[in-house]
């Protein structure tokens, strides 16, 4: 695996003192209030626990089963947002990134640039997004082996940025379904810092009508089995009132369920020596 690198106070990668870090918040950018009130939560919840955070939140969803369905408000109001809230809070953030065009702009707030599972081998995107010079994470894609993510690596590493993870979100498993095959997490961590995503991992995809659906139920096993099996960190998208959610409320973990979760993972990632 690549050496560590720094994003704000979280250590990316191996050399962090064996500190599993989160990155975690709503899946999208539903109120500037909304996006504050989270952050603060998390902030609270991870600093008694001593969890490095990353804060995420998108300012547009793209990739919404239903042209219908709510994006957030867009690059120039969104950028803004993240911006204030990093400022106030100190913490990091990351947000999605779906068109070449929107990186540097991005990059003028977030600290991480995510590009989005279904993007993983979009060229341009990978390649504008490494030159911002900003930490880069990939999802893996559900249709990607992972010993086949090397090559969205070696774009991004093309431009010279070597501030790269990957993100584990499950593997397509016939219709509207996704399964977690644990080898990929090993398999990964050979080539960068690997983090486990615990909540896309049990959506199941447009299988309610036109948007998402999923299991929640299944985040903290499938959470405790990649603690187990290794990973840099874990992603979660946390939500105060998931069945009102504007995007994603489906698969999203509870706030309330947040701390008991994590206290659990700690003990698993001391217990396995990772």
């Amino acid at each position: 695996m690549r050496n560590s690198f720094e994003v704000g106070p979280v250590q990316i990668g191996p050399g962090s003192l064996g500190r599993l870090f989160l990155v975690a918040g709503p899946c999208v950018i539903e109120s500037e209030a909304h996006v504050r009130k989270m952050a603060d939560a998390l902030q609270q919840i991870t600093s008694d626990l001593e969890v490095p955070l990353i804060f995420k939140a998108s300012y547009d969803k793209a990739n919404r089963t239903s042209v219908k369905s709510f994006r957030g408000p867009g690059l120039k109001e969104g950028v803004r947002i993240l911006g204030a809230l990093a400022k106030e809070t100190g913490l990091p953030v990351l947000t999605d990134v779906h068109q070449p065009e929107h990186c540097a702009v991005a990059a003028e707030a977030a600290d991480v640039l995510q590009i989005p599972a279904f993007l993983c081998r979009q060229t341009d995107l990978l390649v504008a997004a490494g030159k911002t010079g900003r930490a880069v994470n990939i999802k893996k894609g559900q249709f990607v082996a992972p010993w086949d993510m090397t090559h969205p690596l070696e774009k991004v590493r093309s431009t010279g940025n070597e501030r790269v993870f990957l993100t584990e979100r499950g593997s397509s498993f016939g219709y509207n379904n996704l399964v977690v095959d644990f080898r990929s997490l090993v398999v990964m961590r050979e080539l960068a810092p690997v983090v486990f995503d615990g909540t896309h991992s049990v959506q199941q995809p447009s299988a309610a009508d036109g948007v998402s659906g999923g299991q929640p139920v299944f985040i903290p096993p499938l959470a405790r089995a990649a603690v187990a099996a290794g990973v840099d960190g874990v992603f979660l998208e946390v939500h105060d009132d998931p069945a009102h959610a504007k995007s994603d409320g489906a698969n999203a973990l509870d706030l309330k369920l947040l701390k008991p979760l994590l206290e659990t993972l700690l003990k698993i990632h001391e217990a396995a020596g990772n």
